[in-house]
């Protein structure tokens, strides 16, 4: 017999899968010897009380052996004689586009600007070290995209774009746990999440895909109005390459070099709402307390504590981004002369610190006709007023750097003191390595930043009691939460709306917000990529 209960129970009743048939047994009334195999559908903590609970949804099975697969397979097909088509980037978007390509019985041309991941991890190790950053191969560019080594959450909300179900499958099937099907806000971890990573690239070349890392975009080949591959530079070597097919464009939403290019050659593309603030960093325990409603924080049994806040300042939204439960702060500019900051845990969430944006909304009027302290150079290079957010980024991000010494070293204030308008004359231990500085991030943010964020931070600190407090320090300035551009395609065949053969993708394309959404994304447009070329 097979039964599906909903349960909720304390932490350590489910702690582990003995504790859990123990408790089904009793509750139940059922043999504790007949549960061959319980199977956690979904998994959820309700900390909104003192006394904390976690809902399970259990599929039990009694004097019976499972026969579904906790995790549905894909078949991949050979694909080396099959029609080819180009994928520029391999984030989440670009790799789930690649491999359901393979699947439809098309291959995939991957190319990448940066380096494989592990490659990219030596690089990205020298940042605190050398307080320098490779422009192609950092926090945003290489292998797996931004999400690689920073966080791998995989929580979101766009489920009605796609299929976000086989997302969390393929992931299974390339070596993820498959705690993250049942968990309400699953996790990889940035410590585990590049192997999985890996593990797709090897599917794409076994099957008879290429990928080529340090293979950078410089133009597409354009044949009329049919976009018929791209021309590409060889990192390495310096050497210009052609790849010919129709493109899938995912190059994630730090590459302003492509958006640079789109507005120069007259592709149609438009400014785009953006977020931007700052790592907001408290003590780990200090949120366990809070969130869990104990001076003694989370205990033996629950994992370090998450938070949301939002709320609305003079018409504009104030919220919290990207949270990190024990997690770290780490540097994430593309480029010299950028401070930029995000955050990422590992798989255990072990850190003694939790981190997350706290990022207020920009819209395009918000600074169109007149760009606040905007650099006069970067605005006058623009061909067109379609890069303002992106300049508004670079300015921003030029001034935090400005603010640090001209270094990696990170402006930063304790919480507190920016609220109240006072420069922090010592800041706490913090886990961003390359180090802080402090810095009245109240007097040079722009108004509509700092003000917005002085009263949502008021409002959080009534919400949660003991969340505003100078134990915890802002870090300047988080600016990447999404593309400053949206590439425009038509809604039916997501092509581009001039340029057959070209389909913009995922984040850096402004169709999607987080690794999941990207690979929903990267799917439907290898879909519609197939129908082109079946057409």
């Amino acid at each position: 017999m097979i039964q599906e209960y909903q349960l909720r129970v304390l932490p350590q009743q489910a702690a582990g899968m003995d504790s859990i048939k123990a408790y089904i047994a009793q509750e139940k009334g059922v043999d504790v010897r007949t549960l061959n195999h319980v199977r956690v559908l979904r998994r959820s903590i309700d900390a909104r009380q003192r006394t904390i609970y976690v809902n399970l949804s259990v599929r039990v099975y009694i004097n019976e052996q499972p026969t579904d697969d906790d995790c549905p397979k894909t078949v991949y097909p050979e694909v080396a004689d099959a029609r080819q088509v180009v994928v520029v980037g391999a984030g989440p978007g670009g790799l789930f586009a690649a491999l359901r390509l393979i699947e439809l019985g098309l291959r995939p041309i991957v190319i990448e600007r940066g380096k494989n991941v592990h490659e990219r991890k030596k690089d990205l190790a020298l940042i605190s070290k050398t307080q320098k950053v490779d422009g192609e191969s950092n926090y945003c560019f290489g292998e797996g995209g931004a999400g690689a080594y920073s966080d791998g959450k995989l929580y979101t909300r766009s489920k009605k774009r796609g299929d976000t179900e086989k997302i969390l499958h393929v992931f299974c099937q390339h070596g993820a746990s498959t705690d993250i099907l049942a968990d309400a806000h699953p996790h990889i971890g940035t410590d585990r999440l590049p192997r999985v990573i890996e593990n797709m690239r090897n599917t794409i070349l076994k099957q008879g895909g290429e990928v080529h890392f340090q293979t950078k975009m410089t133009r597409f080949i354009l044949e009329g109005d049919t976009v018929a591959g791209v021309e590409a530079i060889d990192l390495s070597t310096g050497e210009e390459r052609r790849f010919t097919g129709p493109v899938i464009l995912a190059t994630g939403h730090s590459a302003r070099d492509v958006y640079r290019y789109l507005d120069h050659a007259k592709i149609e593309i438009e400014p785009k709402g953006i977020a931007v603030g700052v790592r907001l960093e408290h003590p780990s325990a200090l949120i366990d307390q809070i969130q869990y409603h104990n001076r003694l924080g989370r205990g033996r049994y629950l994992p370090a504590a998450e938070y949301s806040f939002v709320t609305q300042v003079n018409g504009r939204g104030v919220y919290s981004f990207c949270m990190c439960p024990g997690g770290f702060v780490i540097p994430a500019a593309t480029g010299p002369h950028q401070i930029v900051v995000n955050g990422m845990s590992p798989a255990n969430r072990g850190t003694q610190w939790s981190n997350s944006g706290m990022v207020v909304e920009i819209h395009p009027e918000d600074i169109a006709g007149d760009l606040l302290f905007m650099d006069k150079e970067l605005h006058d290079d623009a061909d067109s007023h379609l890069l303002d957010m992106m300049a508004f980024q670079e300015q921003l991000e030029l001034s935090c750097w400005q603010q640090g010494n001209m270094r990696q070293t990170a402006p930063a204030q304790r919480m507190a003191d920016f609220v109240n308008g006072k420069l922090s004359y010592d800041l706490p231990k913090s886990s961003y390595a390359p180090g802080l500085i402090s810095s009245p991030l109240h007097f040079w943010l722009p108004k509509m930043i700092s003000e917005r964020l002085q009263m949502g931070f008021k409002k959080f600190g009534q919400m949660s009691r003991g969340f505003l407090t100078n134990e915890a320090v802002l870090i300047a300035v988080e600016t990447r939460t999404s593309s400053p551009v949206r590439i425009l395609r038509e809604r039916d065949t997501l092509q581009h709306i001039r340029l057959q053969g070209l389909f913009p993708c995922g984040e850096g394309a402004g169709y999607a917000g987080g690794i999941v959404s990207a690979g929903v994304d990267g799917e439907r447009c290898a879909n519609a990529c197939a129908a082109y070329l079946n057409r």
